[in-house]
């Protein structure tokens, strides 16, 4: 079958949407997710560990994350800005390559038997970096392999494999550890990535759009410096009423409604778990990812559904109403079950968030977009970590927690109410199989039914009624 007569098959109303996959060059980059996910999410125990045992010391595990968070952020703008002036498959290629000579290169130090605190920070702000580049790349280059009207779906199985390797990595990086030592995880990592690095390579090319669609100099465009681009991504979210709202939600219901890091302190004084730790607080922070990956393993019930912005600031207040029922639990099963709930609805709340703005940005922008959105959504947890952790010292964990959640759904319903555009905004209109635009017609290369779709932004914001 040709690449302009593709046409995903139907898939039944229930347990996970996988439309998409029908696409070749969405299920190869999303088959090396799942590897990558597992086998190459290694380091999130490694690093730290092997930090915590050269220095003996917490701080230097604080200052790694303080690091990699710098170098995500800064990589996250400057990767959306080349995203919109490169072509996207070379600039995620060298990120991924980036991102796998990082981990060998950890390897080689540990099997070295390096010990140089200063070192494994160099190498901590390489990952963040590569990282950050990928994941703003990624955003970008989703919408250019998928049709509109499946991205809801495509989302939600992104999101799926990223949470359940979250949940498996880690789990079984402990376990491996003890068997292997802490310099082969560093190794299993590398090798995973060749996956994705197969995967990408595979892509067919994703070149800018042309010179006449492409913003201005003045606006960030193509021809104008890193310096001038790179902020665009933040006006042009800035300027979109859609956008703003959008963001706004997902902001409030993290910052105000994320309380993970008061749940060592909810599980010692309110649910009766030992001191320094134990199984209460390992199910609080469980119980989250637990429902996230739940509710994708459902999400044929809704990536159907085409009232996005609805969706959006529904499932933002419920998240509300579920934090609201963590703090006023008296019972461990109880908040268990809020915070599944919780993360169930916050997957809804992801997908959807993402879709819209990855349908409602011209391609011109949207790399620059999404890395706008990155660190937003990179920052958000962080800010949320610090409030809750300063006010859950003074009012205790159950006060701040109860108001947190209550914060979330009062933002939430006035953000809604203030900018009408986001609870009347819908999906755009189904676009047929495939129409061939100025981009597809350069992508030749493509592998027999890879489909690359220029989403126009004309199309893409007919959803907003």
């Amino acid at each position: 079958m040709s690449a302009t007569t593709v046409r995903p098959p139907r898939s039944r109303t229930f347990g996970v949407d996988r439309r998409p996959l029908a696409i070749p060059a969405f299920r190869r980059m999303w088959v090396a997710s799942v590897i990558c996910a597992v086998g190459g999410s290694f380091s999130v125990v490694a690093v730290p560990t092997q930090l915590f045992t050269i220095s003996g010391s917490s701080a230097a595990v604080g200052a790694a994350a303080g690091v990699s968070f710098a170098a995500l952020v800064a990589a996250a703008l400057c990767g959306g800005a080349l995203a919109d002036v490169m072509d996207r498959r070379t600039v995620l290629l060298a990120a991924d390559l980036c991102l796998a000579l990082t981990y060998a290169a950890l390897w080689v130090q540990a099997t070295l038997g390096g010990r140089s605190v200063p070192v494994l920070l160099v190498a901590v702000a390489f990952q963040g970096a590569a990282y950050g580049t990928v994941m703003t790349t990624t955003g970008a280059v989703v919408p250019r392999l998928v049709p509109a009207e499946l991205l809801p779906a495509a989302n939600s199985l992104s999101s799926l494999v990223r949470y359940g390797g979250s949940v498996l990595g880690p789990m079984l990086a402990g376990v491996l550890v003890p068997v292997v030592g802490l310099g082969m995880l560093y190794l299993f990592d590398a090798v995973a990535l060749l996956a994705v690095v197969w995967a990408v390579a595979m892509l067919p090319p994703l070149p800018p759009p042309p010179p006449e669609s492409t913003a201005s100099a003045a606006d960030g465009g193509r021809g104008s410096s890193m310096a001038r681009r790179t902020p665009a991504g933040f006006r042009h979210l800035a300027a979109d009423r859609l956008l703003v709202a959008v963001l706004a939600v997902d902001l409030a219901a993290m910052v105000f409604g994320m309380p993970s890091a008061l749940y060592p302190e909810l599980a010692r004084h309110v649910f009766g778990g030992a001191a320094g730790g134990g199984p209460e607080t390992g199910l609080l922070y469980a119980a989250y990812p637990a429902g996230v990956f739940a509710a994708g393993l459902l999400s044929g019930t809704f990536t159907r559904a085409r009232r996005h912005g609805a969706l959006v600031a529904g499932a933002a207040v419920a998240w509300g109403i579920a934090v609201v029922l963590v703090g006023l639990a008296a019972e461990l099963w109880v908040a268990l079950a809020a915070l599944v709930l919780g993360g169930a609805v916050n997957f809804v709340l992801s997908t959807f968030r993402t879709t819209i703005v990855q349908t409602h940005t011209g391609d011109a922008v949207r790399g620059r977009v999404q890395g706008a959105l990155t660190v937003v959504l990179v920052g958000g947890p962080q800010i949320a970590n610090v409030l809750h952790g300063a006010a859950g010292a003074v009012y205790g964990p159950r006060v701040v927690i109860c108001a947190g959640g209550l914060l979330t759904v009062a933002s939430v319903a006035a953000i809604a109410w203030a900018i009408p555009g986001l609870r009347r905004y819908t999906a755009p209109d189904s676009a047929p199989a495939v129409t061939p635009g100025p981009v597809a017609a350069r992508t030749s290369p493509a592998a027999p039914g890879d489909r690359v779709s220029p989403a126009p932004a004309s199309r893409a914001r007919a959803g907003l009624r």
